[in-house]
């Protein structure tokens, strides 16, 4: 006979792969179960809980919000589980398995270059998928296990862990520079002398204020640029065509700047800062796969 905690633990991971996989009958093919007793194991852990997860119709099923919150507590720990076991079987130093990455899309080209490739190959048995979000969205119920975002962070169940502060430079490319000129201060992007490029916030729906900060002193001037993007890459190249002057990340700008692909136009404002943060599920049972890629993005953005 099983004992209660072999019950609990059943029903548990029943219920993941009900939640992972969409449907009951999914489920019981990746559990080897009959859909009948995928049923049945969902219905013991209802009754266990007190509570009911799935809203059930002839044709789908869905989380209710108890299951919603549910999935989101149980899931790092099962995760952990997982990982402690691969672990014991493996050797606590292998990292393997799938890590999928919500990824700020400021921040995929930054990370995209050689530094990954390296990272790669020290860790042979590990995949990553990132996928480049406007938004953090539910990092769990989406089936992130980790989340890299500009911004600071909401309020959230989520750990945020703050990886960085960057600078926020204004630039133009020499070519821009010579056709209209430099601006002397930055009070000068806002007398419609100068193209501004905006750059969209995904939180908002509206460019970003152009800001600038030195010391304790603050100055927000309103550029009303005629060109608005919300792409990374856009912004960047259409600033390196002579298109305008734009406001980006020192994190992504800096080697363009030491190459003299770039301008920065007021470095006597250098203090405004835009930090970085890492979300993932739970402090406790991180599993390995998080952990050294968290290790590698520290390492990466402290020698970028």
């Amino acid at each position: 006979m099983r004992s209660s905690t072999e019950n609990l633990s059943s029903g548990i991971s029943v219920f993941a792969a009900a939640v992972d996989a969409g449907t009951f009958s999914a489920a019981s093919e990746v559990m080897g179960m009959s859909p009948p007793g995928v049923s049945r194991a969902i219905a013991r852990l209802e009754k266990r809980l007190k509570t009911r997860l799935f809203n059930r119709t002839t044709r789908a099923v869905s989380l209710t919000e108890e299951g919603r919150r549910f999935y989101e507590q149980v899931m790092p720990h099962l995760r952990g589980m997982e990982e402690a076991a691969a672990a014991a079987a493996g050797g606590a130093a292998t990292v393997r398995g799938k890590l999928r990455i919500n990824l700020d899309p400021v921040f995929s080209r930054i990370i995209l270059g050689p530094k990954l490739d390296e990272f790669m190959d020290v860790h042979p048995e590990l995949e990553l998928e990132f996928i480049a979000r406007d938004q953090l969205g539910e990092l769990i119920m989406d089936g992130f296990d980790l989340a890299l975002r500009f911004g600071e962070p909401r309020s959230s169940s989520l750990i945020a862990r703050k990886l960085l502060d960057t600078a926020i430079v204004t630039v133009a490319s020499p070519l821009y520079l010579a056709r209209r000129g430099r601006p002397a201060e930055p009070q000068e992007l806002g007398r419609g002398v100068h193209r501004c490029l905006e750059f969209r916030n995904p939180e908002t729906g509206k460019p970003y204020p152009w800001e600038f900060h030195r010391k304790r002193k603050k100055l927000v001037v309103e550029t009303n640029g005629r060109l608005t993007v919300n792409d990374p890459s856009a912004l960047l190249n259409a600033c390196l065509a002579g298109s305008g002057v734009a406001q980006m990340l020192m994190l992504g700008a800096e080697h363009l700047i030491r190459e003299g692909r770039l301008v920065n136009l007021f470095p006597d404002w250098p203090d405004e800062r835009f930090p970085l943060y890492a979300y993932h599920p739970s402090r406790h049972h991180m599993p390995a796969k998080t952990r050294v890629f968290l290790d590698f993005i520290v390492a990466l953005t402290r020698t970028s």
